[in-house]
């Protein structure tokens, strides 16, 4: 089940975001959560199908929008200026807050977190992954912009990614992110479909999209976001689900 919540931020604003709950009580120790970073498009209904995905899975998921932390043209500004230099800022932070208010919520356990990103929230999510937040054991990333230099990884936990083969702005990103995970030996799952463009993974509705951003093909692949599904859970169930459990 979802609903709307307020995650206080150090300055007093707060931001807006949805959370979704398994359903049920929750197990001794707390379920294991998620962090949903959105697309440049913000808090669309494909994003919130995705809280829906991981709850269905046993995840609490919570999804903040990142657009709500002042005006959504200047937030949007922003991002893409954080986007375009590979500093995450601002974003990073809100990040950052929304994890630490997933981790403090008795029903969830804040050592066994996850954060999955898409197109924007892609980058996002590597970049924040990368500075290796308590309790994150895997990060997604889903046709997200990679940093040039590997060294910015090397303290990133277990990366998997999705990316699409026909997607011309992003699918090197996908190539890059296997390389650097490959030289800094991290654990990672990184797929390119041949078939699938840019944000392929979700069904999003967006015409202006699917005309000015037409070198990336956009839009959903069945079969490939079906599979890229497959792996994203079955990555998180080994390392953010089971984390610990063993012992």
């Amino acid at each position: 089940m979802r609903r709307q919540v307020r995650i206080p931020l150090p300055d007093g604003s707060s931001l807006d975001a949805t959370v979704a709950l398994p359903e049920g009580t929750a197990p001794a120790g707390g379920w294991p959560g998620a962090v949903v970073v959105h697309e440049i498009y913000g808090v669309e209904p494909d994003m919130l199908r995705v809280l829906d995905l991981f709850a269905e899975r046993g995840y609490a998921a919570v999804l903040p929008d990142l657009y709500s932390h002042g005006s959504r043209i200047g937030c949007l500004a922003r991002a893409m200026h954080q986007f375009s230099t590979g500093k995450p800022g601002q974003m990073a932070a809100d990040i950052d807050v929304t994890r630490q208010w997933l981790a403090d919520r008795d029903d969830v356990d804040g050592e066994r977190l996850g954060v999955i990103g898409f197109c924007l929230g892609g980058g996002f999510a590597l970049a924040y992954a990368a500075g290796a937040p308590p309790g994150v054991r895997a990060a997604s990333v889903n046709y997200g912009a990679v940093p040039s230099d590997q060294e910015e990884l090397r303290s990133a936990c277990p990366v998997v990614g999705s990316y699409g083969g026909r997607d011309a702005g992003f699918r090197s990103h996908g190539r890059r992110l296997r390389e650097h995970m490959r030289a800094l030996g991290i654990e990672h799952d990184v797929e390119e479909y041949p078939a699938a463009g840019h944000s392929f993974m979700t069904d999003g509705h967006h015409p202006v999209a699917r005309l000015a951003l037409f070198p990336l093909h956009h839009g959903l692949v069945r079969t490939a976001a079906d599979d890229a599904w497959q792996r994203t859970f079955a990555f998180f169930d080994k390392h953010v689900a089971d984390h610990g459990r063993s012992s």
